[in-house]
This record gives C-alpha cells, sequence and structure tokens, in this order.
C-alpha cells in the first residue's frame, strides 16, 4: 500500500505504521492502557452490576473515557520522553521528514488504541444489556473520541518536561487520579464535599457527565455547564503542551 502513496504521504503513512507497532511490542503500554478499562468494566457492570441496564449504560459512559485516558497519557507523555532521552527526537528533527508527521503519527497510533480498547467496552456493554439508540450510541462514541484531545495534550506537556522515568510515574498519577476524583469509576456524590469540588477543574468529570447526557443518563439542559469548562481546561491543556514543546526546542 505505502508504494503507492506519493512521497509525503507515504512518510505520513509509514511513521504511524512504525508508531502502531512500537507501542505494540510493549506490554507494559498495552496491559495498563487497553486491557484495564474493560476488565474494570466487567468487574463493575457484569459481576457487581447485578444485571441492572442503567447500572450498565451508566458505567460505559463513564468508562469508555477512561478506556482513552491510558493511550492518550501514556501514548504521547512515555513515548516523547523516551524519545527525547535516546535522542530520536532530535534525529527525527534533524532528519528531511516533515514536521508534522511526527505528531500525525502518534495521533494515528493513539486513535487505534483507543478504538480498540473501545470496541472491548461497548462488547461487553452490549453483553451487559446496555441497549441505547442510533443517535445516543453515535453521541456517545463522538464524545469518547474527542475526549482524547485534553488527554493527549496533558501528554505532550508530560513527554516534553520530564525524563522518561518520572514521566512514566506523573502519568500513571494523573491517570489514576483524573480516574477516581472525575468520578469515572463512581459518582463523586459518594466523595468528600473537597473532591467534589475538585472535580470541576479535571477534564474527565466534566467528558464523563457529557457522555452520560450523550447516552441519554443525564439532562442535557446542562451540556453548557460542563462544556465551558472542559474548553478552559483544554485550551490550558494546549498551552501546557505548547509551551513544553517550544522549551524543549530551544
Amino acid at each position: 500500500m505505502s508504494e503507492l502513496l506519493p512521497a509525503a504521504p507515504r512518510i505520513y503513512w509509514l511513521e504511524s505504521k512504525a508508531e502502531i507497532i512500537k507501542s505494540a511490542r510493549m506490554p507494559q503500554f498495552i496491559i495498563p492502557t487497553i486491557a484495564l478499562p474493560p476488565a474494570f468494566y466487567a468487574l463493575f457492570a457484569l459481576a457487581l452490576g447485578q444485571g441492572s441496564e442503567a447500572a450498565a449504560t451508566q458505567t460505559l459512559a463513564t468508562f469508555g473515557v477512561f478506556a482513552v485516558m491510558g493511550p492518550a497519557l501514556f501514548g504521547f507523555g512515555v513515548n516523547i520522553a523516551a524519545e527525547r532521552e535516546t535522542g530520536q527526537l532530535e534525529l527525527k528533527r534533524l532528519s528531511p521528514m516533515p514536521a508534522g508527521a511526527q505528531i500525525t503519527a502518534k495521533i494515528a497510533a493513539t486513535t487505534v488504541y483507543c478504538a480498540v480498547s473501545l470496541v472491548m467496552l461497548y462488547s461487553l456493554g452490549i453483553v451487559a444489556g446496555v441497549a441505547l439508540a442510533a443517535a445516543q450510541w453515535t453521541a456517545m462514541i463522538l464524545v469518547h473520541f474527542l475526549s482524547i484531545i485534553p488527554f493527549s495534550l496533558m501528554g505532550i506537556g508530560i513527554g516534553y518536561r520530564f525524563g522518561q522515568g518520572a514521566a512514566v510515574a506523573i502519568a500513571n498519577i494523573v491517570f489514576l487520579s483524573l480516574a477516581v476524583m472525575g468520578g469515572l469509576w463512581f459518582p463523586i456524590t459518594a466523595m468528600p464535599q473537597v473532591m467534589q469540588s475538585t472535580a470541576w477543574v479535571l477534564p474527565s468529570y466534566h467528558l464523563g457527565e457529557i457522555a452520560l447526557m450523550a447516552a441519554g443518563q443525564r439532562n442535557d439542559s446542562f451540556l453548557l455547564l460542563h462544556a465551558g469548562p472542559l474548553l478552559l481546561i483544554t485550551l490550558a491543556a494546549a498551552i501546557y503542551a505548547w509551551t513544553g514543546e517550544r522549551q524543549q526546542s530551544r
């Protein structure tokens, strides 16, 4: 296939293919980021859900956000940090490769692995009894894939600022903190008041609530209440990523 493409698109294709294969050969990436969300969903929705369709649907909506967090944070944060330490990042910058090929490849790999995790998750959801209208499925899937954006930006910022070892530790802390404090595993109403207030500055909380609206589990009249803060958080994440990249390129 790659031989049939013009030179520039072929470079993008080959770089994306290499990034996908590289990540597939890293069990420390595959297991926690792809297998963990479906495994947790099976525990919460199938084993502990007692056959409740509402519980299975609510959990599917929030765990879909959880499923994209891992590939986005680790795929960008840890990989960029590793490439910085080994000199690969500098080598690619000095090569005649198009400037956008590297980031495009990481976006492609992240999207592929998010899709794999989400397909596993949705399959378990159907087994658990989730029955949504076509429009609801479409809206929820769209929310889940758009969730890649803020977490990828956070990962980029981490990758450009820290070494590989520190990036792994920080990405893990951010990953688990956003999941728990963002109400993706269980409702934030079950948490202390201070943690409920903290959730409002977390992208995971707002994305989870919007996903629940898409699935018909929340009143969508509150959409702007969550979309507004989410846009501001995403903008802050973009600035964090951009300043990290600028700092590295000096």
